[in-house]
């Protein structure tokens, strides 16, 4: 009994004592902080993981050290080392994020150039989740060695760890390949977090990165989850890739009489008149001239994806209604025969069979060209045929 109660004596003091030590500190971190970020963060996130080391630490050499024999010291002790273990993995685990946040403090992703800032955000998240699943796989292999059995077993395991490794590494070939595919995409800078894509044929914004999958939240807000090997053996589009400013069309089909040049100046004013535009790019080009219409091709440009779109519909709205109440003479036409003209052009009038064409409406007869050209292309002469049976048709 007076042992037990020794036990009990010491480890109150000690955690007595450890709980006193890591308020001071505590206290003296939170007025530091003041003037530090990162020890202001360290004052927040730590707190906790280290009061719970400091004082189970402490619980333990007191037991070790001062309480002596007791029933059930060895299970005891052994607790202690369990917890000992975690709350170290613990602390460890927020102090590397107290690094990680501070390292994202300096860079902002809320100011129209924020490449940089996208790039080391992707990198810092994807570093992370591989940070915590480190070290909890870690305590997790360091707790099992305090097993006595377990440290029995290993020999075994090692033995037969090729073995292993390779049903294991077959079992889990997709989920290796994700999670190889997210650290391959978090340092080789194809796709980060708030880049603009186009994915499967969705618009939208990558709004997470993980080591297995991708979250696209798509301008409708929708989300498309996609692994991450998607994006390391699939062609994707990649808007803002190295900047965020991008161009733009909006197209119009006129007849061919359309005035192009008014219609540049009512681009321009359009452009011009709205904080859309960026002021980069203003163009108006007659891109096509076939079926009885012109197409009318606005390039334009603004500082993202989204101005983009909206400067587009307002560029389309704007000519239209430019056409419409000025120019209603230039509207799309369908041109239709209905008398039924002749080959002359007039009505019921048909060129005479007999009538001979000139050599223009051949390509491969009427004229020198023409006969070699068909010499080419039908191929060698067909074998004489026997006595009585006809001769095959020559090609033309």
């Amino acid at each position: 009994m007076p042992s037990l109660l020794k036990a009990l004596l010491a480890i109150v003091i000690a955690a007595v004592a450890a709980i006193l030590f890591v308020e001071v500190t505590h206290r003296v971190v939170q007025r530091l902080g003041r003037r530090s970020q990162l020890l202001r963060d360290l004052g927040t996130t730590a707190h906790r993981p280290f009061l719970a080391t400091a004082t189970v630490f402490a619980v333990q050499v007191a037991v070790r050290s001062f309480a002596g024999e007791f029933p059930g010291r060895g299970w005891v002790v052994h607790l202690l080392v369990i917890l000992v273990i975690t709350s170290v993995a613990w602390l460890v685990g927020a102090l590397l994020l107290v690094l990680e946040d501070v390292a994202l403090s300096k860079w902002r992703v809320d100011v129209p150039d924020n490449l940089k800032a996208r790039r080391l955000k992707t990198q810092v998240q994807m570093l992370r989740r591989v940070t915590v699943a480190a070290i909890v796989v870690l305590t997790i292999g360091v707790m099992l060695m305090t097993f006595p059995a377990v440290r029995a077993l290993g020999a075994s395991v090692l033995a037969s760890a090729g073995i292993i490794s390779v049903v294991a590494a077959l079992a889990a070939q997709s989920t290796l390949g994700n999670v190889f595919a997210g650290l391959q995409l978090a340092f080789s800078d194809a796709v980060r977090i708030d880049d603009v894509v186009v994915v499967e044929g969705e618009w939208g914004r990558i709004e997470d990165m993980t080591l297995t999958y991708v979250a696209l939240q798509i301008w409708d807000d929708r989300r498309l989850i996609l692994p991450t090997s998607y994006f390391t053996t699939k062609p994707f589009q990649n808007w803002t890739r190295t900047g965020s400013a991008v161009l733009g069309t909006a197209e119009v089909d006129v007849d061919w009489s359309a005035p192009v040049e008014d219609m540049r100046a009512e681009l321009r004013s359009v452009c011009e008149g709205t904080e859309l535009w960026d002021g980069r790019v203003c163009v108006l080009q007659v891109t096509e001239a076939i079926g009885g219409m012109i197409r009318l091709r606005a390039l334009v440009s603004a500082q993202d994806a989204g101005a983009l779109w909206d400067l587009r519909c307002l560029v389309r709205e704007r000519l239209v209604t430019w056409v419409f109440e000025h120019r209603r003479d230039v509207l799309p036409r369908v041109r239709a025969d209905l008398a039924g003209a002749g080959a002359d052009g007039v009505p019921g009038k048909v060129r005479s069979p007999d009538t001979e064409p000139s050599g223009d409406d051949r390509v491969f007869s009427g004229s020198g060209d023409g006969d070699e050209r068909a010499v080419t292309f039908a191929g060698p002469d067909p074998a004489p045929a026997p006595d009585g049976v006809a001769a095959p048709a020559k090609r033309p």
